[in-house]
């Protein structure tokens, strides 16, 4: 049944889908002729009942991405998959980008009739621009990708020059070329989210061997800060997710799981955990939130 607060209660108790934003149902207890809001198992996220001194109310969904379109890079499997679903769901329409032209499709037909694959390499500028050319709009940017296939921990110094450049390229150049093909376009119209997948490697030294990738990922942070104020005016906020420890594909390794017992919640993150978190920003309720990098990792860092 439906879960009935007193009338002197203020509660969240559920949800109904494809109802109009912003009334108030008639002046009458719940049970009173009026029959309140519906049963939590018929819930569907588009409008969210209160029930407040007696009184019904209907209010917009909070997240609500309806309308909106996301370009995810790197979103052919783990974070950036997770993340595209995330999005999805608050009802984005979403391209799903890969250096991997299969896997961008196989990932997109998997996320449904919302999702488009739009596979390119975000490090080379000409396919960028080429590709979003050819696409509707971008509300929403997600620098996701970042992980080169050459990665390797490795301290600095035994690294080469040539171990350098593939960091550097996908997660600042790349970060550069994406934001670069979309910007203007934001602005423009006064409206849009960039929001960038850092790492705790780039606010905090390591010695794990990943001097290379906290470099790239600690440039990427401060083109944010930066990116911000430049367009803040224009209605684009600009952020930062700088995630922990996340679950590995194909489950835990020892590593893993020795570095999980130290995380304060106890666990590794998930791709979802952080979609969350990026539907957040990417949502109007963020407005007021721009140019900060927001530590999304289990409480492994403080601030």
């Amino acid at each position: 049944g439906v879960f009935r607060p007193s009338s002197s209660d203020e509660r969240h108790i559920g949800t109904l889908g494809g109802e109009p934003f912003g009334d108030t149902r008639p002046d009458a207890a719940a049970g009173a002729g009026d029959q309140g809001p519906p049963p939590l198992e018929a819930a569907q996220a588009s409008v969210v009942w209160v029930l407040r001194h007696g009184r019904t109310l209907r209010c917009r969904l909070v997240f609500d991405l309806t309308d909106r379109t996301a370009l995810v890079t790197g979103a052919g499997r783990g974070v950036g998959l997770g993340i595209a679903r995330v999005l999805i769901d608050a009802g984005a329409h979403v391209y799903v980008n890969d250096l991997e032209p299969d896997r961008a499709m196989t990932a997109a037909a998997d996320l449904g009739e919302r999702a488009l694959a739009l596979p390119f390499d975000v490090t080379d500028l000409e396919a960028v621009t080429t590709s979003l050319a050819a696409v509707a709009p971008v509300d929403i940017l997600v620098n996701n990708a970042g992980i080169p296939p050459s990665m390797r921990p490795l301290p600095f110094r035994q690294t080469t020059p040539d171990d350098w450049a593939p960091f550097l390229d996908i997660n600042i150049v790349g970060v550069l070329n994406c934001t670069r093909a979309v910007i203007d376009g934001m602005c423009e119209r006064g409206h849009g989210r960039v929001i960038t997948i850092s790492s705790g490697s780039g606010t905090h030294g390591q010695n794990i061997g990943v001097s290379l990738y906290g470099a790239g990922k600690g440039g990427a942070i401060s083109f944010m800060r930066h990116l911000a104020l430049e367009t803040a005016r224009d209605g684009v906020t600009a952020n930062t997710l700088a995630i922990g420890l996340m679950e590995r594909e194909g489950g835990p390794s020892e590593f893993t799981e020795k570095m999980a017992r130290m995380i304060p919640v106890g666990r590794t993150g998930t791709p979802d955990d952080i979609g969350y978190a990026v539907t957040f920003l990417a949502s109007d309720e963020a407005a007021w939130i721009t140019g900060q990098t927001i530590a999304v990792n289990g409480g492994s860092t403080t601030s």
